[in-house]
């Protein structure tokens, strides 16, 4: 009997233990911070461990104010789950048991009538129900299963200690409740600032840059970025983290397309990497832009502004009911592909806030000169009491310089670009084709000009008549104007292969000729061994070779021209003014006509050459002749050289070119030369000058702003009036 006694005093003990090893864990699990759903399973699992039931179940309130199974533990095995007037009858139970915050012990197979019907426990097994109810509300139920055959004072044990499991509980759920006000508290204090971020400025760009970096911060994204609806297309306004980005990359372009056709269909895409349920167009521009971004989710949603109470009248007229898209949201995550509900609510809240930001951005930059109407704003303060009598002085002195634009004259001058040039100059020109094969000057070398060699003979006015090239060549110039051979300073050689083996050709046809003539000759002076026949043949072949040989010297007289054209003379007294020409000139091909080098003499006079405009050279011929009496030798020009800018020169113009050409960077221009005086200079070659040409007088809101005026007058008064 001891033994018994001391058996079941043990046993009692190691029960009394465990059940505070359990107790202090339900007590820790209280503290933590796990998720509601997993505290309610690993509770009910500890309490029915604590009491040895056979099973439990907790309840909660749904959205529609019912009871739902949160968790339950061997719910079948009480029938409960497949009977459903069992399942009723029980229904009533749970909700008569909400009324009684001490709890209830419910005998198996009990019932009562009410007036809804059947209230009771339909199990075998003893129900005890405790309602989780907290200061504020009542949360839900917690129900547990025991066996029917415990005494009474059992069955009260158990109901007093569920319900301090249940005061655990509610301590859980409290704290679940604060740490549930307090996030929501947060998301309250973010979504008020992101809303107050997002309405600082009325800038459509700088609206969706605010909406991309607090709607990122806010949805708790990797990346947001905003598109703006332009016509049919969206393009990238901006991107979260990024103040510039490359709007031409590949990434960036694809993204525009893809915003379009998500705008296009007005419907949002959530992609999580499944595309089957996607339009073809769509599904075709997101694979192509997750290959290049490499994003896992990727979620674009359409901005389309609310209606408004204002604009519900405008379009009931209309067979749509909501407004045009005005861009687009776009949301990624770059490591996970999951969307949770929590992204969801967040992408929304941004949708919405950010939508109606930019729709007012772009309502307030419509207007109609908004810059303008800015501007007059930002300087309203020019007006006020106090700043109004110097605001009055300052536009009075305005008005007087504007006044004085158009009514005091100034000296109207038209400015160019230009050089110092001799003006006995000259271009040499290669006289035949050929390769450079000796230049005989370099720079600023002094060369002769044209005198005339010995074999030249001229007639009574200085003109060549007969000249003899040599090896018994003579013959009469027949036009003396068309051969002339004027000799002075050798400057450049040529050398022409082709006409060398012309003239060694042409030498041995002459040779063959003579050496045939002088045979026929001497058959000829044989009388005897002739007959008469013969003889009148060979006398008449006697005379063709005599022509032809003729033709053949009047040939080789010819290409010797050539061949002496092969050297290139100075045509005048003068200096080579041509830098490098050795090493521009020697061994190259040239062509007859093509420019070898200048010769200028700067002994003589000199002039200015201006490279006028063309779009100002009709100033100056009006001026010629509204000065023609006034300056009969030419329109004065004042100008300067870069090597002595501080003195002022004066010249005339002497002649205007008919002609524009494009001078490299200076563009099209005219030619004008300027007659000066050579003491006034110190003559450098090509020194570069600015002049100004005289055109009368003008007002001088004219001369400041001819060239605004000029190209008012083209491109703008042309083209529309």
């Amino acid at each position: 009997m001891s033994s018994e006694q001391t058996f079941d005093a043990g046993l009692v003990e190691q029960t009394k233990q465990q059940i505070r090893t359990l107790v202090s864990e339900i007590t820790q699990l209280s503290k933590s911070d796990i998720p509601l759903e997993e505290f309610y399973t690993q509770f009910l699992q500890r309490v029915i461990t604590a009491i040895a039931a056979t099973g439990g179940v907790i309840w909660t309130f749904n959205d529609g104010g019912g009871l739902a199974l949160q968790c339950q533990i061997n719910l079948r095995e009480t029938g409960l789950g497949t009977d459903k007037e069992k399942m009723a009858e029980h229904s009533r139970l749970l909700y008569h048991a909400l009324k009684h915050p001490e709890g209830m012990i419910v005998a198996p197979y009990s019932s009562s009538e009410e007036e809804n019907g059947t209230m009771g426990n339909p199990t075998g097994s003893l129900v005890l129900l405790v309602p989780l109810l907290t200061e504020v509300e009542l949360v839900g139920l917690v129900e547990i299963f025991q066996r029917p055959d415990s005494p009474a004072n059992t069955q009260k044990g158990y109901l007093r200690f569920l319900l301090q499991m249940a005061e655990l509980a509610i301590e859980f759920i409290r704290g679940e409740q604060l740490r549930h006000l307090a996030d929501r508290q947060l998301l309250w204090n973010q979504i008020e600032e992101f809303s107050r971020t997002i309405h600082e400025s009325l800038d459509p760009r700088q609206t969706a840059y605010t909406i991309a970096n607090e709607g990122r911060r806010l949805i708790g994204c990797d990346r947001v970025s905003v598109a703006i609806r332009y016509g049919s297309r969206c393009r990238i306004e901006a991107v979260s983290g990024q103040d510039l980005f490359d709007k031409r990359s590949n990434t960036v372009r694809l993204l525009n397309k893809l915003a379009t056709a998500v705008v296009s269909v007005e419907e949002p895409l959530w992609y999580t990497g499944d595309t089957t349920n996607l339009a073809p167009q769509v599904e075709k521009l997101v694979d192509e832009y997750v290959d290049e971004s490499h994003s896992k989710a990727v979620v674009v949603i359409p901005l389309i502004p609310p209606m408004r109470e204002e604009d519900k009248e405008d379009y009931k007229k209309r067979q749509d009911n909501q407004k045009r898209p005005l861009g687009a949201l776009i949301v990624e995550q770059i490591e996970n592909s999951a969307i949770q509900n929590r992204l969801r609510q967040r992408v929304e809240i941004v949708q919405k806030h950010g939508c109606v930001a930019l729709e007012n951005a772009l309502d307030h930059n419509s207007l109609f000169l908004m810059p303008l109407w800015r501007t007059i704003g930002r300087w309203g303060w020019v007006v006020k009491a106090r700043t109004l009598p110097k605001t009055v002085l300052v536009l009075l002195v305005l008005l007087a310089l504007l006044v004085g634009l158009f009514v005091f004259p100034y000296k109207f001058e038209v400015e160019s670009e230009g050089r110092l040039m001799p003006v006995l100059r000259h271009e040499i020109f290669a006289t035949m084709d050929g390769d450079v094969s000796e230049v005989l000057v370099h720079h600023g070398d002094v060369v002769q000009g044209p005198i005339y060699k010995e074999g030249v003979k001229l007639d009574d006015k200085g003109r060549p008549i007969q000249v003899n090239l040599g090896e018994g060549d003579e013959m009469r110039v027949i036009d003396p104007n068309a051969i002339i051979r004027q000799y002075g300073t050798k400057l450049v050689t040529l050398r022409n292969i082709d006409l060398r083996t012309q003239i060694v050709k042409l030498n041995g046809d002459i040779n063959r000729t003579r050496q045939e003539l002088a045979a026929i000759e001497q058959m000829l002076s044989q009388e005897r061994t002739l007959t008469q026949e013969d003889r009148i043949r060979q006398q008449g072949r006697c005379a063709e070779l005599e022509r032809l040989l003729e033709a053949y010297q009047a040939e080789r007289f010819l290409l010797r021209i050539k061949q002496r054209n092969l050297d290139v003379y100075a045509p005048c007294d003068g200096m080579v003014i041509t830098f490098d020409v050795r090493e521009k000139l020697t061994n190259r091909p040239v062509q007859r006509g093509q420019v070898l080098m200048e010769v200028a003499n700067p002994e003589g006079d000199w002039e200015v050459e201006l490279f006028m405009p063309e779009k100002r050279i009709g100033l100056i011929r009006e001026a010629q002749e509204r000065f023609a009496e006034t300056y009969p030798d030419g329109l004065p020009v004042t100008y300067i050289l870069a090597s002595q800018p501080e003195k002022k020169l004066k010249g005339t113009i002497k002649e205007i070119h008919k002609t524009a050409e494009v001078r490299g960077e200076k563009g099209c221009t005219v030619l004008i030369k300027v007659a000066i005086d050579k003491n006034d200079i110190q003559p450098n070659i090509g020194a570069t000058v600015s002049g100004k040409v005289y055109c009368g007088v003008k007002p001088i809101g004219y001369v400041w702003f001819y060239d605004l005026i000029a190209f008012v007058q083209q491109k703008i008064l042309f083209r529309w009036l």
